[in-house]
């Protein structure tokens, strides 16, 4: 079967690139978007794991074939679809993470070394981790932490610790609410796709999300006038109500829209949460760049 370069394209899943954009918090948080070659090396920075995520993607998606199968929205995957052939993904899958890698080295070292730990953790997720309940959800949160330890690296800027607890918190809310999704979209099939659905319970799941929701308004809220960052006035805290909104849109999606399974779908589709997280990008570099 030759390669069908369409196939391939859609399986690399390039709408979760925007994922990587917690790179980019690194630079902007440290105040150096008016330093061009900072801002060239964050760029290249999201470029490599992007490539590298992709990559990540295929193997995974390799791996689950048969359970992808199952799935009423996988099943429509390339691979699982049989548009693109396991052999043809894993070519593709080494290629990517073998440029995106190459890439990372020309950054700089550590950020190399960053990156090949969230490929193992990555690769670790998709042969076990996923499979434990709990674990699975704070691998998930792990690769973002990653990342962002990622972006702060290869532009040599100090890594705040606020802004690796708001990231972790954040995709741990965003990842209960995905497990959710799963099991009010497959039903009794769920645990046919994920074994851990098994044990995870929406009323169950409705408490984690709502703690950690709580808990990613909070951290955030402190860190708006306790980082070091963040200019003295307290302005930052005038993002508060956009992150806020943002939580609180999200939790709506998902309980009263039966969304939540695909969160950068919601990001560039929903529009109030979009108006959000724009609102709160513009807002902090005013206060960052300006106040």
């Amino acid at each position: 079967m030759p390669l069908s370069l369409p196939a391939l394209i859609v399986a690399l899943r390039p709408a979760q690139w925007t994922k990587n954009a917690v790179l980019l918090a690194g630079v902007v948080f440290a105040r150096r978007l008016d330093d061009p070659a900072s801002v060239a090396i964050a760029l290249i920075a999201v470029f490599s794991f992007s490539l590298i995520s992709s990559g990540i993607y295929l193997l995974n998606d390799v791996r689950d074939i048969a359970d992808d199968r199952h799935h009423p929205v996988k099943r429509f995957r390339p691979i699982a679809s049989g548009r693109l052939t396991p052999r043809h993904a894993l070519i593709a899958a080494f290629t990517l993470l073998i440029v995106g890698f190459g890439i990372a080295a020309v950054v700089r070292p550590l950020f190399l070394a960053t990156a090949s730990g969230y490929v193992a953790l990555m690769v670790a997720y998709t042969v076990w981790f996923k499979r434990i309940v709990l674990v699975d959800v704070f691998v998930i949160a792990g690769g973002f932490v990653l990342r962002a330890v990622a972006g702060a690296v290869a532009v040599t800027v100090p890594i705040s610790p606020w802004l690796l607890l708001c990231t972790m918190l954040l995709a741990l809310f965003l990842g209960f609410c995905k497990r959710r999704h799963e099991i009010t979209l497959l039903g009794n099939g769920a645990t046919v796709h994920r074994a851990t659905l098994a044990v995870y319970s929406p009323r169950l799941l409705g408490q984690f999300i709502a703690t950690s929701a709580a808990s990613t308004i909070v951290a955030y809220s402190i860190y708006t006038f306790d980082a070091p960052a963040v200019p003295a006035n307290n302005a930052m805290m005038l993002t508060i109500p956009f992150v806020a909104f943002a939580v609180y849109r999200y939790l709506v999606l998902v309980y009263r829209h039966r969304q939540g399974g695909n969160p950068e779908w919601l990001l560039l589709r929903d529009r109030p949460l979009l108006a959000a997280i724009t609102g709160w990008g513009v807002a902090s570099l005013l206060v960052l760049y300006i106040s």
